[in-house]
């Protein structure tokens, strides 16, 4: 567990809310604040019906005492697809710990949580948590991708502390529960019971699923990656390992594209802004 430090220091704080409706058959973002450097600019509308949305974070990285949040609404009817235009950034601490909250809440709607991946630098301190709150007829696919150290440098994450979580609740009752702890100096990151040598891990959550949808996606074999599907209370639960970032983000997506005709009835259409 990461120790309070007595620090007097404080970070940035960033917080974003955002609330969508639906209006007719088109989704949008009727409510958007924010406070600090966590923004939206505008909302995009690539693909018939759905609102395509960037959270941007200017600063372009993370340090020790700063604490970011994030707030979704997706009211009934709503069809919503959150990412990010690059991977975010944890630097290095001198012992203060980031903080990082993100709560999405999905009441009859339909919701796709798909940040770049989440780069941690030897010794950064680092509570994240996403908050998945599902109500009524809602669906969700949704990705945590979490990257140690820079392997293409051969920059490994040597020095630090993350407690990392990703929770799914269902009309109030949790159904997953992910919870990771890594400590640079422990032998869990190389110990085959570990991470055995990964430093690229990625977690997959869709519902509502079924065996017929889990058999579909086990047809796909990622290569550089290693990956387990399992059907927990009608939630697709994947979990990816790879050496690098981008192998587990392009193994994830793939499940994306297959599970998205069978949860939100529509084809898969890669977001713009991954492409630059």
């Amino acid at each position: 567990m990461i120790a309070e430090p007595d620090l007097h220091d404080a970070g940035w704080r960033a917080d974003l809310r955002l609330r969508f409706a639906a209006r007719g058959a088109q989704t949008h973002l009727v409510e958007r604040s924010h406070l600090g450097p966590l923004i939206v600019q505008r909302p995009f509308y690539p693909e018939e019906g759905v609102c395509h949305v960037y959270v941007l974070h200017p600063p372009g990285g993370v340090v020790g005492g700063d604490a970011l949040s994030i707030r979704v609404n997706a009211e009934h009817g709503t069809n919503v697809l959150l990412t990010t235009p690059a991977a975010a950034k944890f630097y290095r601490s001198q012992g203060a710990i980031a903080r990082q909250d993100q709560s999405i809440d999905i009441a009859g709607a339909c919701v796709e949580w798909l940040p770049q991946e989440s780069i941690f630098f030897s010794g950064a301190r680092v509570r994240s948590t996403t908050r998945v709150r599902v109500k009524g007829a809602s669906r969700f696919i949704g990705w945590e991708i979490a990257c140690l150290g820079l392997p293409a440098r051969s920059d490994d994450f040597e020095a630090g502390a993350l407690q990392l979580g990703f929770e799914l609740e269902v009309e109030g009752v949790p159904r997953v529960i992910d919870r990771l702890r890594i400590e640079g100096d422990s032998v869990a990151p190389t110990a085959v019971w570990g991470l055995n040598g990964c430093r690229a891990i990625g977690t997959l959550l869709a519902y509502p699923a079924t065996r017929v949808l889990i058999e579909r996606v086990r047809e796909y074999v990622p290569q550089d990656v290693e990956m387990a599907l399992s059907l927990v209370d009608d939630v697709l639960v994947c979990r990816a390992l790879g050496q690098q970032a981008e192998p587990v983000r392009g193994a994830l997506t793939r499940i994306w594209t297959i599970s998205r005709p069978a949860l939100m009835n529509r084809e898969s259409l890669v977001p713009r802004i991954w492409r630059t």
